[in-house]
């Protein structure tokens, strides 16, 4: 039998990845033939443990511009197909096992492979945030990266949506005021920022709490009519999270109804209006935007983040809570017991299960001692 296998080149960027990259590299053999490694300064042992795995290793000066890093080390790939990974991203074993899959059934007429991208985990290991990325990609189509910073690979032709993940396992020491001091030159330059740029640039306003700059960059982006809709969607919502910090909850609201305008309710939306609902003890109106997140579908392949708990659990939890203040106990354990078919360990789950076992089995003794009275007169 032939082997109709597309031939891989795994594409990386790295700096001072001793401590992860063998963790990566480890996860995908058998996947690409051959390794590019770009390295842009280490100045630890990246550079011998990378040797272990592949002698294509290239030095790349670092000029504060991801994009240019990376269409770097694509041309030096030379499969049909080029892969790209960070090194604190893994393949688990059984993503694995679907990738070597693919890479025999793939069909060649296929110019682009995107796969969810694993970012959130609980204690429990269920995933709580994800999104979608442009993963592999045929190499004779010479797409482009574009953008300095969160930087993103421009496709187009035949896409295949696939249901391979790659894992993000962070170790939680990156530089975090890189990217906004990447920003903050470009600005200092007076360079004219994209709209992508404007999101980013906010995004990383937000993370270090500069709320009240982050509004004035958010909201440049909106004006600007040119987002992606997920980015105006996602926006929307991290303009609520600036004003509830500064404790605006008129403009909070504005901004969660919003998002509306640019696609339907989703359910993320729908449990901030349950949660703001909830927490002013409007419990009625907090059950219908609770409620409306357990009713909707999941956007399939959606390229934008999801919270999981949004579409799973969470709205049942919050339901049952809502419910119990509404003194409706029946209706607060049947949303907790659907809550804990997703979190049947969660301890809140538990709680509310044991506390409302008790409140039932009370009102059952007192309607039953009502009836006996009744009968009595």
């Amino acid at each position: 039998m032939l082997d109709h296998s597309i031939t891989i080149s795994l594409c990386m960027i790295v700096r001072n990845e001793e401590d992860t990259i063998a963790r990566c590299l480890d996860s995908i053999k058998g996947i690409p033939d051959e390794i590019i490694i770009v390295d842009t300064g280490s100045t630890d042992r990246t550079k011998e443990i990378v040797k272990e795995f592949t002698h294509n290793i290239f030095d790349f000066i670092w000029i504060d511009d991801f994009a240019t890093a990376r269409n770097f080390a694509f041309s030096k790939a030379t499969k049909d197909y080029i892969l790209w990974l960070d090194a604190d991203d893994i393949f688990s074993d059984s993503d694995r096992e679907q990738f070597l899959k693919l890479k025999i059934d793939l069909n060649p007429l296929v110019d682009a492979v995107n796969m969810p991208y694993l970012l959130g985990f609980d204690q429990f290991g269920e995933v709580t945030f994800s999104l979608r990325r442009n993963r592999l990609v045929k190499r004779s189509k010479n797409f482009r990266w574009i953008g300095a910073v969160h930087e993103y690979l421009e496709v187009y032709g035949s896409i295949l949506n696939s249901d391979i993940c790659v894992t993000h396992k962070d170790m939680g020491r990156n530089d975090s005021a890189r990217n906004l001091k990447i920003y903050e030159k470009r600005k200092a330059k007076g360079e004219q920022f994209s709209p992508r740029d404007l999101y980013y640039y906010a995004n990383e306003l937000l993370d270090h709490k500069l709320y009240e700059q982050a509004i004035e960059f958010y909201e440049k982006f909106l004006k600007t009519g040119q987002g992606w809709v997920e980015d105006n969607i996602s926006t929307c919502g991290k303009l609520a999270d600036c004003y509830q910090k500064l404790n605006n909850t008129d403009k909070q609201l504005k901004y969660i109804f919003k998002s509306f305008e640019y696609a339907n309710p989703r359910a993320e939306f729908c449990c901030r209006l349950g949660f703001y609902f909830l927490s002013v003890q409007q419990y009625e109106k907090g059950v219908f935007w609770y409620k409306l997140a357990t009713q909707l579908e999941k956007p399939i392949d959606s390229w934008g983040p999801i919270i999981e708990a949004c579409w799973t659990w969470l709205p049942h939890l919050q339901l049952c809570v809502c419910y119990d203040r509404l003194g409706e106990h029946q209706l607060a354990y049947k949303h907790n017991e659907i809550a804990r078919k997703y979190r049947p360990e969660n301890t809140q789950v538990l709680y509310n299960k044991k506390y409302l076992e008790g409140v039932l089995k009370n009102e059952k003794v007192i309607n039953n001692n009502l009836a006996q009275n009744i009968e009595e007169r």
